[in-house]
Parts: structure tokens; sequence; C-alpha cells
């Protein structure tokens, strides 16, 4: 199984991130794939990718609930770490219209960019998008690079947005959620061809249920993964193979 969205390097995990870990690959985790905020965060990020090569995953991006004043600095650090070292992705990168708009022209401006980082080296990117969905595929379709690629991490959205996100080339990330009994996913999912979803916690946020409210981790993936199954009427192993399978797709 492929976790394809957790902040492992966050501080909630400083007083047990070995045993943290530990339940992950017990829990039989292959691969973490690990999406970037900012500056800030990159150094733990790397020392994770250090001590778990191959099994902890760096993506490079800026993150756009960072995106501040002075954002054209953090984009020059993060094309400066792009020229140094290897990624599987630029994210997570997007907008996020949720907390202020303030900056909602710099965030465009930051993914637009982003975007054009991903081309260059080759890259999909890890798309944030929240209160903000249709914004970004407008963002998307400007670009207009039918090569552009990457997943819609934690997809919320209705049908007719996983249908969009779909044709331009998408994955869904589909996480705790989709547990959620107001999720709305439950709407979603069954009419969504598996081939198109991957899974995530977004650890250490978003727990699914029963730990909702409470710090999520890696290992409850396998919850997201026995609803997914419940709600499209398959076992979890067939759900387990086939998400497995295109996020694996996704690092050719």
């Amino acid at each position: 199984m492929i976790e394809t969205h957790a902040h492992i390097y966050s501080d909630d995990y400083a007083d047990d991130r070995t045993a943290m870990l530990d339940r992950a690959w017990n829990a039989g985790i292959e691969q973490i794939w690990m999406p970037n905020c900012d500056h800030a965060t990159i150094e733990g990020m790397m020392q994770l990718a250090e001590e778990y090569p191959g099994k902890c995953l760096p993506m490079i991006g800026l993150h756009p609930t960072y995106v501040k004043e002075g954002f054209e600095k953090e984009l020059q650090i993060m094309e400066e770490w792009l020229d140094k070292r290897q990624f599987i992705a630029i994210g997570e990168i997007g907008m996020d219209l949720f907390w202020d708009k303030t900056y909602r022209s710099q965030q465009e401006e930051a993914f637009l960019y982003q975007c054009k980082l991903a081309r260059k080296h080759n890259l999909w990117i890890d798309i944030h998008s929240r209160n903000a969905f249709w914004e970004t595929v407008s963002l998307i379709e400007t670009f207009a690079d039918p090569d552009l690629k990457g997943i819609f991490h934690c997809f919320t959205g209705n049908l007719e947005e996983a249908k969009k996100a779909i044709e331009l080339g998408f994955k869904l990330g589909i996480g705790g959620v989709a547990t959620f009994k107001n999720g709305g996913l439950d709407k979603v999912l069954p009419f969504i061809d598996l081939e198109h979803i991957v899974l995530e916690t977004d650890s250490p946020y978003l727990a699914p249920t029963p730990h909702r409210g409470k710090r999520n981790e890696v290992a409850f993936i396998e919850l997201v993964a026995q609803r997914v199954a419940d709600l499209k009427e398959m076992s979890k192993e067939e759900v387990i193979r086939a998400t497995t399978h295109t996020a694996k797709n996704m690092l050719n």
C-alpha cells in the first residue's frame, strides 16, 4: 500500500515518530510520499528521506497557505533544491481560499510558476485546493499543457468536480473525509473507477472515523481503504491492489 500524502516530519510526531512509522510499515505501507510546505519544512522532510531511502519519498513545493509577501524567495529556494536533489513531485501547491483571500493573486502566480517547474523537471503536481476547486481548474486550463498531471490531494468535491479533475488527467487523493458521516464522498466514489483513485491520510490532519478529531497517522490508511471498498462494494484487497498500482505508475 502507498500513502500518497502525509506530513510525517510534523512536530505532532516529535515524541513518537519512529513508533508511528513502525506501525505504518507493520500495516503494510510500502512508501510514504511527503508533501512540502515551505522552506522551514524541507530539512525535517529530507532527513526522513535519508533515514528511509526508497520508503519516505519527498516532494518540493510552496503550499498556498504559506504564500505571503516575498513568496518569490520561497520559490527560489524550491528551485534551488530541484537542481540538487531528486523529488517525486512538485507539491503541495494550489489555491486555498478558505482561511484568507488576501494573497489570492500571489497564490495564483505561485501555482503557475510551480507548474512550470513541474514541466521543466518532468514531474507531476500535488494539488491543495480548499474552497478553490474551480479556481484551480481555471489555472490548469490557463497553463494549457496536456502533459501536466498529478493528484487533487484530499479530494472532497462532488461528482461533477471529480469528473472534471479526471478529464484534466488528474487522480483523486482520497483520505479520511471519505469515512465521515457527512463527508459527501458516498455520493461520488461509487461512480468513479478505481484507476482514478489513490489513497492518503494527510497525517497528522483529518483522521478517519473512529479517530476523527484526534491526531492522524499513516497506519490509519487501512480505514480509508476499507471505506472505499465498502462504497464500491468490493474487497479491501482489490482497492489496495488497484490504488497501489495507480500510485506506482505515477512514479514511472
